[in-house]
């Protein structure tokens, strides 16, 4: 636990709807209409949920949420937390899924935000396990809005300590990006896909181009996934290690 900061489940309807609010702020909807509102996370806790709230001082910097699956599972709907604070976050959910016996935890993201990927995939072990096109269809929040909403699935095993599998781009390049850049290099039974740096801050500025990328790693991807690769890696430059099992290769 970083200096200065407290973490607790929180069940009450007052600290739900500051949650709700604070959810609303990083993905920039009106507190009237935020992605998660405070009665539903109140039925998920209920349903046997949690959700997670980490204070700094008596400041709202991080919150998550979570529910039980089946077949010892669990899945992470949300979570969002001020920098540095992230791995707080994951791991308060990480105890909360093995005190109920679950042994692997999945969620989705956005696979353009390479810093997510990163933190996912290498900071915490998980691994891309499924490509999912325009998975929620049409946004409207302040981050998604004029996307497509392409999403990867991560797995992550709360059982084992979970070493990225990376190697450095090398091979030919075989496509182009929408910089006109190197896109995706291949060598032996590794893969790697370059994203943008910012795709937030593309959105904004040229939606379009943002939009081409999104449909290029998108190719690279399916076509992939359907080779049997999957996500391992995300280096700090944006390139996505993309390795294929040895039951595949």
């Amino acid at each position: 636990m970083t200096a200065g900061t407290t973490l607790r489940t929180v069940h009450d309807v007052a600290g739900l709807a500051a949650v709700a609010d604070h959810l609303s702020d990083v993905w920039r909807t009106p507190r009237t209409a935020p992605p998660y509102p405070a009665e539903v996370l109140h039925s998920l806790v209920h349903a046997g949920g949690a959700v997670h709230a980490l204070y700094a001082g008596q400041r709202l910097a991080g919150a998550a949420v979570a529910v039980l699956g089946a077949d010892r599972s669990t899945y992470s709907l949300v979570a969002a937390a001020e920098r540095g604070l992230g791995p707080v976050l994951k791991q308060a959910q990480r105890d909360w899924a093995r005190a109920l016996g679950a042994r692997t935890m999945r969620w989705t993201f956005d696979p353009l935000v390479a810093r997510n990927a990163r933190f996912n995939l290498v900071k915490l072990g998980a691994v891309g396990t499924e490509y999912l096109v325009d998975f929620y269809g049409p946004m409207s929040d302040g981050v998604n809005d004029g996307d497509e909403s392409d999403r990867l699935t991560v797995t992550w095993d709360l059982t084992a300590a979970g070493a990225p599998d990376e190697a450095e781009p090398h091979g030919p390049v075989l496509r182009r990006a929408p910089d006109h850049g190197p896109l995706v290099r291949r060598a032996g039974r590794h893969l790697w896909c370059r994203v943008p740096d910012d795709v937030v801050a593309l959105r904004a500025a040229d939606p379009a181009l943002a939009l081409r990328w999104r449909h290029a790693v998108r190719d690279v991807f399916t076509e992939a996934f359907l080779e049997g690769f999957r996500a391992t890696g995300m280096s700090r430059d944006g390139w996505y290690t993309l390795t294929r099992t040895e039951a595949t290769a």
